[in-house]
């Protein structure tokens, strides 16, 4: 298979099974990316990575261009290298936190000006810029610039971002060259449906002129600004018909989703990718994904309790740690308390979504996401 080739190995209802190819490998969708932030997926090695199975790890634009700066990611050889993990990586644009910085930002149609939160330094990203930066670090998926509004928002503020996120979208795919890498659109537009779909229309036509003129196009597409202070149901009434106006012939990447159940749901409405920083953020709070719903391992009742954390997994922390232990641990503001809890999480969404693929290879999908949603194991918010 060539770069970036996608292939649906098979659909069950509206879940896809699909395969893509990168510079750095292949990997298979539906699927759960670690977030690597700064270049380290926090309290894992890259090796851990490797022996959980993890296939794609997100790493962040603007903490690497703050620091240790994207020059010096390019000098090491790129992000692979600087960070000795050889799957594939991809990096988000940076807007999302670019945006949260709400009072220090400055919109134009140039661009985005921020405040460095390292130094209080002052720069001016155009999509340009952005897309320089990211073929220095060097992943092999980038993200548009993009504007992510937040919840709730005006329409008039929704509107105005998806007339941004779409004229980045159209300098972002032009000034991007680099042939080992390939840049995902970013489909914007909050809670209104029609925002949605003008978004992913614009996308469209934007790729419709770039193919006529230079034969390039977006190699899948994001699905950005949910999970920004909504509720669950909220996204729902949307997201599906949102993934489905995408090209059916590229992945479809909900950006920021991370509770299991939402990712079992969003997998039946059509989306292939996902990625968070939940399951390492609430393992340093003592938080455990399970079989049996979310943990609190700071529970007395786990005080005593010598059974594996989760007696249906078979990860590194469950095969060789109990639930005493690792309550002892997150008592104690133990380190290996906060690693054991961001293996097992990890390993859980990894492993889940890994059961997603198989579901959707049997055309059993609709029996997989029933049985899920009836378990325990669905009470994860």
């Amino acid at each position: 298979m060539a770069l970036f080739d996608c292939t649906c190995d098979a659909t069950s209802g509206h879940a896809r099974a699909l395969t893509y190819t990168t510079a750095h490998g292949d990997f298979h969708t539906p699927m759960f990316m670690p977030v690597g932030t700064s270049a380290t997926v926090k309290g894992i090695t890259t090796s851990q990575l490797r022996e959980l199975g993890s296939q794609v790890v997100l790493a962040n634009t603007y903490h690497l261009a703050m620091r240790p700066g994207a020059d010096l990611v390019a000098e090491a050889g790129g992000i692979h290298r600087f960070m000795n993990y050889d799957g594939p990586m991809l990096t988000d644009s940076g807007g999302f936190q670019v945006f949260s910085l709400a009072d220090t930002v400055r919109l134009s149609d140039d661009g985005v000006t921020f405040q460095s939160i390292y130094d209080g330094s002052r720069i001016h990203w155009t999509p340009e810029e952005n897309m320089r930066i990211q073929e220095l670090i060097g992943a092999d998926i980038a993200m548009q610039l993009d504007q992510c509004a937040p919840y709730p928002a005006t329409r008039e503020f929704v509107a105005r971002a998806v007339d941004y996120s779409s004229a980045w979208a159209r300098r972002c795919l032009a000034a991007h060259k680099r042939p080992d890498q390939t840049l995902f659109g970013i489909v914007q537009g909050g809670m209104h449906l029609d925002l949605r779909l003008e978004s992913v229309r614009r996308l469209r036509e934007i790729e419709d002129e770039s193919l006529a003129a230079s034969g390039r196009r977006f190699g899948g597409y994001g699905i950005g600004g949910y999970s920004v202070g909504e509720d669950h149901e909220v996204m729902f009434e949307t997201l599906g018909e949102v993934a489905r106006a995408c090209p059916d012939d590229r992945p479809r990447y909900l950006m920021g989703v991370g509770n299991p159940t939402t990712l079992v749901r969003a997998v039946r409405e059509g989306v292939d990718m996902f990625d968070c920083v939940l399951p390492t953020r609430t393992a340093r709070m003592g938080t455990a994904f399970s079989s049996a719903g979310r943990m609190n391992m700071r529970n007395a009742k786990y005080a005593r309790d010598f059974t594996p954390l989760d007696p249906t997994c078979d990860c590194p922390t469950c095969r060789n740690h109990t639930r005493a232990y690792i309550r002892h641990l997150v008592k104690q503001n133990e380190m290996l308390g906060a690693i054991l809890l961001s293996v097992h999480n990890l390993h859980f969404l990894l492993d889940l979504m890994r059961h997603a693929r198989e579901a959707v290879l049997a055309d059993a999908y609709e029996e997989f996401f029933e049985q899920w949603m009836e378990s325990d194991a669905a009470a994860d918010y």
